[in-house]
């Protein structure tokens, strides 16, 4: 072990660099990293396994920052540990900087995940735990030992999403996930006995943490709450940091600046900062430095690593000359490419409700795609997801060698479990609700589109045909919220979702394939809870690949052409007959993702869709779903208020969604 004084000259290192990084930007919040320096510095220095030559190593230790607004802490130990340039500190929140205000995922870097919402990021270390259990009863312990390591703060345990994360967590008896939790009571606006009086050690424990209470500032404490936690089997560990907010800080008179609400979120300043400086042993005029010791420190580090990097690769050498095809799985897997499937035999029952076709779909996947975990939010029955699940075994404590996740009544929490199994890599996450429930699931949504990992999610009872179920459960805006998404750019420049809804079983097939060979954003799969009539014979469902294509009436010059997704198409279809005896020509479309028609070609969209063409749209959902489709020459007919509880079949004649009033809509705008 190093020595104390050594150790703490590195973690008071942590601290100028954070403080000055802060203070450069005259924006950020340097009292967590300050109060949060001791533990990285231990866990850095002496703990987190990782190779500094291949940051993308399968067996890397992972560290999972949940408050990113301690971004200046874990930049300032990647700096040390050589992943960072100090000029790139001093760029904090700057344009073009590699230092954003909030972590973003860079592995090169040896950031594992963008920190989003408060209580995101641990949710995240807990599905890469589930990943890591899935991975090495499927392949072999020998190359899957690693640890999953978390940072957490007071605000994320109060964050909702904590709850689900640490339930999951002891009941699946994840005992390769230890979590920090720094609890310094204070938070941005008020001390935290002022908004909770929770026992959260206790809490813990009555979800089946191995739960360790200690000073978060001592590093002989530290390491043995690490040594503890790392021998511990059968539970997750939760280590509780009681730390210093601000340690170290002194006001501009001297005084100690340690506690304060005030070093949360805003620069020391001023003398404050000068002060602080002085007192850490910095150079007040030149405060970006590595202290030379530390240097030696860490650059120690790097050489056991390299040690610890070249026994793993002998083993992991070994393990590879024993079991050939578990080597020949670890190498695909983890290179995240779109898995082989063969697409052609799957079969559909005709008129199929699509959540049904989804269902068989997942039947198939569940055979072929041997790194694929299905979960659902305890509506497997409902949701179909159990097409997957009849095929496998859900995941239970001791036990993953099956690959369904049965999250519970928890879709946030399985939303953030299935994004941190995709970012520990080597998986295929996939998670099925309903889609009113995706409500409660949109901020893990946004933050898989802005890491660009390719979950999977599955929403069900797609529209107001839930029917009985009333208002409560029938999405109306859900898909006008979702569809935002595919109008959204990424950092890659591509959509930053994709998103599907199929029109009826065989399109379900399409929709699927798509989303499987979609490996740079997430997908979204809109599926109905009602039957729908098949689309006509003959159609080619492998045009769906371009957004949108004509699936009946293909006239050069259509009088009109009626657009629509999911099962509004067949009653366009149902519709088109009464026109043409009208003497009409008509042209349906099919449009399961906007998105990836307007990446077409620009003489495939006006193939399709001409500009200046007179377009019907028809939606369950906000009529502004289709407006970017049918134009300024069209019209949309669409829910403007939210539905109401009877049968759908009574439901669909009372809204108006029906061939007749096709007919009669379509007739009003000639």
């Amino acid at each position: 072990m190093n020595d104390i004084k050594l150790m703490n000259r590195a973690a008071d290192n942590i601290r100028v660099l954070a403080a000055s990084m802060v203070e450069k930007a005259k924006s950020g919040h340097p009292g967590g990293a300050m109060g949060g320096a001791d533990f990285v510095n231990v866990l850095y220095s002496e703990y987190l396994v990782f190779d500094p030559k291949n940051p993308e190593w399968e067996g890397r230790d992972r560290f999972f920052l949940d408050p990113g607004h301690m971004a200046p802490m874990l930049y300032s130990v990647l700096a040390l540990s050589g992943k960072y340039k100090m000029e790139e500190l001093a760029q904090l929140r700057q344009w073009g900087s590699p230092t954003p205000g909030h972590p973003e995922r860079n592995l090169q870097r040896g950031i594992e995940n963008t920190s989003g919402p408060l209580g995101q990021g641990h949710a995240y270390a807990v599905g890469a735990a589930i990943a890591e259990k899935f991975l090495a009863a499927h392949l072999g312990e020998e190359v899957m030992k690693h640890k999953i390591y978390a940072y957490i703060s007071d605000g994320g345990v109060q964050e909702e999403i904590s709850q689900g994360a640490g339930r999951v967590a002891g009941h699946l008896g994840l005992d390769n996930l230890i979590m920090f939790y720094d609890s310094n009571d204070i938070q941005l606006s008020t001390e935290c006995d002022a908004v909770t009086s929770e026992d959260v050690a206790a809490k813990y424990k009555a979800w089946g943490w191995h739960v360790t209470t200690i000073n978060g500032n001592d590093v002989t404490q530290i390491r043995a709450a690490l040594d503890e936690a790392l021998t511990v089997k059968g539970q997750p560990s939760l280590i509780i940091g009681k730390c210093v907010m601000g340690k170290g800080a002194l006001k501009a008179d001297g005084s100690s600046y340690e506690r304060n609400c005030a070093t949360h979120g805003a620069p020391l300043g001023g003398d404050a900062y000068v002060n602080t400086m002085k007192a850490l042993g910095a150079d007040v005029d030149n405060p970006f430095q590595v202290f030379p010791e530390v240097k030696e420190l860490y650059a120690r580090r790097a050489e056991e690593l390299e040690k610890i990097c070249a026994v793993r690769r002998s083993e992991k050498a070994a393990w590879a000359a024993q079991n050939p095809d578990k080597a020949v799985k670890l190498a695909e897997w983890f290179a995240g490419k779109a898995p082989a499937v063969d697409w052609n035999s799957i079969s559909q029952k005709a008129d199929a409700a699509t959540r049904g076709a989804s269902a068989t779909v997942l039947g198939a996947l569940a055979e072929q795609v041997e790194n694929m975990i299905c979960a659902s939010a305890d509506l497997s029955n409902s949701d179909k997801t159990d097409g997957f699940l009849k095929k496998t075994h859900a995941f239970t404590r001791g036990d993953f060698s099956g690959a369904f996740f049965q999250a519970g009544v928890a879709e946030l929490t399985m939303a953030c479990c299935c994004i941190g199994m995709a970012l520990h890599g080597g998986v295929i996450p996939a998670c099925g609700t309903f889609f009113v429930f995706s409500d409660y699931m949109k901020p893990a949504v946004r933050m898989a589109a802005l890491m660009e990992v390719p979950v999977k999610f599955i929403w069900t009872h797609d529209a107001f045909r839930v029917g009985e179920d009333g208002p409560t459960h029938e999405p109306v805006e859900q898909e006008a919220q979702i569809r935002l998404m595919e109008k959204l750019r990424n950092h890659s420049g591509h959509n930053s979702m994709l998103v599907l809804r199929p029109a009826d079983a065989e399109e379900t097939t399409a929709c699927w394939r798509l989303a499987m060979e979609n490996t740079a954003t997430p997908t979204a799969l809109i599926f109905s809870r009602q039957n729908i009539v098949n689309l006509p014979a003959g159609n080619d469902y492998s045009q769906a690949a371009k957004g949108a294509y004509i699936v009946e009436g293909s006239d050069e010059n259509p009088d009109v052409i009626l657009v629509a997704s999911g099962s509004e198409v067949s009653t366009l279809v149902s519709g088109a007959p009464l026109l043409r005896a009208d003497g009409l020509k008509v042209r349906v479309v099919s449009v399961p993702s906007e998105g990836l028609f307007r990446s077409q070609p620009k003489e495939y969209q006006e193939k399709v869709i001409p500009t200046g063409a007179k377009v019907f749209g028809m939606t369950a959902g906000l009529p502004v779903t289709l407006e970017g489709l049918v134009g300024a020459n069209g019209k949309v007919f669409g829910l403007e208020s939210f539905g109401f509880s009877a049968p759908y079949k009574v439901l669909d004649e009372k809204l108006g969604f029906t061939a007749q009033n096709v007919y009669e809509q379509v007739k009003a705008m000639f």
